[in-house]
């Protein structure tokens, strides 16, 4: 069976449990559902886009270049809906906005995810740490994306994805400082939801997901469902809103193939010696890591005896604290490959940290 088929035969499957049976897993790691079966949660209504010359010259446009039928996709493409609540979630914050870690961390680090993590570690031990001798990736990395993400599964939205896609690629928010590049990028992860959508004859209505069209428990984009999702159940298709062993799989995958390197921690603790420092220069590249150990210790970072004899570049994370002073930490290659998730260092540092709780509410249980 071909991959393509594996991800056709899954999505033909396809049917979104409700928030209460997706909070239920047996052993194996499918979710129980009930004797009265699913319920689906209610979609956001909007405007069609069928009246709408900008979304049919795309779908005209999509059906020839890849040979999708011109009357299916026009069908597809007139039954999606503009909804200005994606349109108002996708605003970029107030300019001036302060960042506040302690604040972002305590939405993502709490007894809910962490009590929810340790019983998906316990379902799943198997299955992680398969993954981890497959793949490399720590089963606590898997863990934190997943409990960040949807909190393994129990809320993995309520937009129709078809909506949700076809608002950012028509109705980006102008506003946005890279507004023309998110609505090319939307409109990409536009055609392939559809691609895929026609190739395993699913209605295209029917797949939810997040305001920007993120599916199931992992919250892949089409893209990187099309690119990464894998059959790790082995079970003939590939399904990552029931199958907990597909979402850990490919999710290790996504890692392993933006560059996970084994072994190697995501960050180091750090101070700073305000004699010698230079944050300016330590900062200007952001989180892409690119000072060498000896450079950093130049500009006036402060590391440890285990960081010093990190081997490859670092970068300087600073995590602001509203009007507390910020929070830095030497960020590595692997941190930057959880950056690659969700392009935020806040983000990266939440998926780090839940997944260590996570890890050491296991380890205190014996669970």
């Amino acid at each position: 069976m071909t991959r393509r088929t594996l991800i056709a035969a899954g999505l033909a499957a396809l049917l979104v449990p409700s928030l209460a049976a997706a909070a239920k897993m047996s052993a194996n790691g499918r979710r129980k559902v009930g004797s009265k079966g699913r319920s689906r949660p209610a979609a956001p209504q909007g405007t069609p886009y069928a009246g709408r010359d900008d979304a049919m010259q795309f779908a005209d446009d999509l059906a020839e270049r890849r040979s999708l039928g011109r009357d299916w996709t026009r069908d597809a493409i007139a039954q999606a809906q503009l909804l200005p609540v994606v349109v108002r979630l996708m605003q970029p914050a107030p300019a001036g906005t302060p960042k506040n870690w302690a604040v972002y961390r305590s939405r993502f680090i709490d007894p809910v995810r962490i009590q929810a993590g340790v019983r998906f570690w316990r379902d799943n031990r198997a299955t992680l740490a398969r993954a981890e001798q497959d793949f490399g990736v720590p089963a606590e990395i898997v863990v934190g994306i997943l409990g960040v993400e949807t909190i393994f599964g129990q809320q993995m939205g309520t937009f129709r994805v078809l909506d949700a896609l076809a608002t950012l690629s028509f109705d980006f928010p102008q506003a946005h400082p890279r507004a023309a590049e998110r609505s090319a990028f939307f409109r990409a992860e536009l055609e392939q939801f559809l691609v895929t959508q026609k190739e395993a004859g699913v209605d295209p209505t029917r797949p939810l997901g997040s305001y920007a069209g993120a599916m199931g428990m992992p919250q892949f984009m089409p893209s990187s469902w099309a690119r990464w999702a894998v059959d790790y159940d082995q079970d003939g298709r590939i399904d990552l809103w029931r199958s907990a062993p597909d979402a850990i799989g490919s999710v290790a995958n996504y890692f392993r193939g933006f560059g996970w390197q084994p072994g190697m921690p995501t960050h180091y603790r750090v101070t700073l010696d305000p004699e010698r420092l230079d944050l300016e220069a330590l900062l200007a590249p952001d989180i892409l890591p690119t000072f060498s150990v000896p450079a950093f210790l130049a500009k006036g970072a402060v590391l440890d005896e285990t960081a010093v004899r990190h081997e490859g570049p670092l970068a300087l994370i600073e995590l602001q604290n509203g009007t507390d002073p910020p929070t830095y930490v030497a960020g590595t290659e692997n941190f930057y490959v959880i950056t690659r998730y969700n392009w935020s260092s806040y983000y990266a540092m939440a998926v780090i940290d839940l997944g260590h709780e996570v890890k050491q509410a296991v380890e205190r249980t014996g669970s």
